[in-house]
């Protein structure tokens, strides 16, 4: 089965790519010539995963899925949240938008967060969507060279480490992104 995922992320595409393995052919946006800029003008999570996997399959016909996926810290009112990727501005940065969390931060104790992925899925006409969350906290100081975006300065709530420090392998097992997708590939299983 061929399945587009509605991305131009690599990371994003070969975390994915791993976690479902060879059951699905998962085919990026590039693959199938779409170079548009699909906006993501939603206020949820759901809304913007829907508003990809809606425009692919309307303008190109391909069955899709496509993720939207952010930081929410508790003591900033769920920001960063569906503005995680440009809280800093435009262009997105990684770099800038950790600085801007860290100062935003400074002086709180409160450091409780969590990542959330809504996967939705369009296929046969149909939609889906399925949710993934960790909980964890942020830290006061990058760790680790692994991972993209906060990964960071984000340390899952049991573990020591954070996502930059665990590497993909332990990553793909627990993240956020891990069980959205666990749960759409428990779905294809069920086809």
């Amino acid at each position: 089965m061929k399945l587009v995922f509605a991305t131009n992320n690599r990371h994003k595409l070969e975390e994915i790519s791993a976690i479902i393995g060879n059951k699905i052919e998962i085919l990026s946006l590039r693959d199938i010539g779409c170079f548009d800029d699909i906006p993501e003008t939603a206020d949820t999570f759901e809304g913007n995963a829907l508003l990809k996997a809606r425009f692919v399959k309307e303008k190109y016909g391909y069955d899709c899925f496509a993720d939207d996926t952010g930081l929410q810290v508790e003591a900033l009112n769920g920001e960063p949240g569906v503005y995680s990727a440009r809280y800093a501005g435009e262009p997105a940065d990684s770099e800038r938008n950790i600085n801007k969390l860290l100062a935003n931060l400074e002086g709180i104790e409160n450091r409780k967060a969590s990542f959330v992925t809504c996967i939705a899925l369009v296929k046969d006409n149909k939609e889906y969507v399925f949710y993934g969350e960790i909980v964890g906290k942020i830290i006061e100081e990058r760790r680790g060279t692994a991972g993209f975006g906060y990964d960071s300065v984000f340390v899952p709530e049991g573990y020591d480490e954070t996502f930059a420090q665990m590497g993909e392998n332990e990553k793909n097992k627990i993240s956020h992104r891990a069980k959205a997708v666990k749960k759409l590939s428990d779905f294809f299983n069920t086809l």
